[in-house]
């Protein structure tokens, strides 16, 4: 394929799910705005006061990362996921990209960007909510959008390989449940890990997605309980490896082909 024929393969892709995730805004959109302002409300205002300062910003505004990390990596997990399950057994579209002469990495980099929307659309409705429940704080705007993209393509990408094996919505269901909301809950959101006896404070860093909340924290306070460079590090190495793995099943065509 040409470039331009790339292109029009990837713009064709990213159209159709971006269309789809606009048209049904109140389903995608709506829910993580609902559910972060409870979390905002309880954690926030009702137990924040009682809290205080924690690393020298008030409680809520040291939440607000973690809250929007919760809903970006759940739904840019889900997007990508539930997008390559319905292509491979409900509309079986995605037959139609195997047999066209559409790279493999074309492919995944389509699905993978309609999930980075998603994943960032949410991130910064969760923004704006937060803004109903305090002032925020922003240290460093760039480190801010940087984590944001990443960790949309991160959980798009963990999303597709989840999508790709996945033969039923009970195997792209059981992930966010089971595996990434435990993980995101145990990775900082509500606590510092410095503030942890010093056996749980290091289970904690065995956590990647504490890498990530802490970087994404370090753009609003500019401090966080591990180096930035770490977490930056962290997250480019899983995004790398999370990417050569996508592209070889689709390259395979391993758990596409029916």
């Amino acid at each position: 394929m040409t470039l331009y024929e790339e292109w029009v393969s990837f713009y064709t892709i990213v159209r159709k799910d971006a269309q789809r995730i606009l048209k049904i805004w109140p389903q995608t959109f709506m829910p993580s705005a609902v559910t972060s302002a409870l979390y905002f409300l309880i954690f926030g205002a009702f137990l924040g006061s009682r809290i205080g300062e924690v690393n020298g910003v008030s409680y809520i505004m040291f939440v607000v990362p973690g809250i929007v990390m919760l809903a970006v990596v759940t739904n840019a997990f889900s997007n990508t996921a539930t997008v390559i399950f319905t292509s491979k057994f409900f509309s079986r579209s995605i037959d139609e990209i195997l047999v066209s002469p559409t790279p493999p990495w074309v492919m995944v980099a389509g699905f993978v960007t309609t999930g980075i929307v998603r994943g960032v659309g949410v991130g910064l409705v969760v923004l704006v909510v937060s803004l109903l429940f305090t002032h925020l704080v922003i240290s460093n705007a760039l480190i801010i959008l940087l984590f944001l993209v990443l960790t949309s393509a991160l959980f798009s990408l963990g999303g597709f390989i989840n999508g790709v094996y996945a033969d039923s919505f009970d195997g792209i269901s059981i992930v966010p449940t089971f595996v990434l909301t435990p993980l995101v809950y145990l990775g900082g959101v509500f606590y510092s890990a410095n503030s942890l006896p010093s056996f749980w404070g290091a289970v904690t860093k065995f956590n990647p997605i504490f890498y990530i909340i802490n970087g994404f924290r370090y753009g609003f306070i500019g401090t966080a309980d591990v180096p930035l460079l770490v977490s930056l590090g962290v997250l480019l190495a899983l995004v790398l490896a999370f990417a050569v793995t996508a592209w070889y099943l689709t390259k395979k065509g391993l758990g596409l082909r029916q």
